[in-house]
C-alpha cells in the first residue's frame, strides 16, 4: 500500500477516505428532508457563528451600558444569563434572534413547525454550555439541537 494514501485519508478524515471508496452522504440535511440549498436548507455553520457573535456582541453591550452601568466585572457576570433570557424571548416568540436575522437563519423543529418554549430553553441552556454546540454531526447539527429536535435552516 502507498503510504502517501494511507496518510492522506487519515488527514482528509474518515469521512472523505469513505467517499472516496464509493459511499454517498448526500448533502447536508438530506436525511432530515431538507433541500441542498436555498430557504430551508441547514444553514452553514460559518452563518451559525456569525449569528452568534452577533448576539453575543449585543448582549454584552446591554449588560455593560444597560444593567451594570459600565462595571465591567459586573457586566461579565450578567451577560450569561441575559443571553439566555434574550435568546429564549426572541426563539420562541419569531423563531430567530437579531443575529439569526441578519445573516438569514431562523430555528425551526425537525418537522418545519415552530420551536416551543420548552425546546428553546433547553437549546439555549445547552448553547450556553458551549460544549454540545461545539459537537456536530454530519448534517453539521450540533448536539443541543439533535437533544430538543430542532435545526437552523435559511430563510
Amino acid at each position: 500500500m502507498d503510504t502517501r494514501e494511507a496518510l492522506g485519508s487519515w488527514i482528509d478524515g474518515p469521512k472523505a477516505a469513505a467517499e472516496k471508496m464509493g459511499a454517498d452522504f448526500g448533502h447536508r440535511g438530506e436525511r432530515l428532508g431538507l433541500p441542498k440549498e436555498g430557504p430551508g436548507s441547514i444553514a452553514g455553520p460559518g452563518r451559525r457563528i456569525g449569528a452568534l457573535f452577533v448576539d453575543g456582541w449585543l448582549v454584552a453591550l446591554i449588560a455593560y451600558g444597560l444593567v451594570s452601568r459600565g462595571d465591567q466585572a459586573q457586566a461579565n457576570l450578567w451577560t450569561t444569563p441575559i443571553f439566555f433570557v434574550v435568546t429564549v424571548l426572541l426563539l420562541a416568540t419569531t423563531g430567530t434572534t437579531m443575529g439569526k436575522r441578519l445573516f438569514g437563519l431562523r430555528v425551526v423543529r425537525v418537522d418545519g413547525g415552530r420551536a416551543g418554549i420548552p425546546q428553546v430553553m433547553l437549546r439555549t441552556l445547552l448553547l450556553c454550555l458551549a460544549v454540545p454546540a461545539l459537537v456536530w454531526d454530519r448534517d453539521t447539527r450540533g448536539l443541543h439541537d439533535k437533544a430538543v429536535g430542532t435545526v437552523e435552516v435559511r430563510i
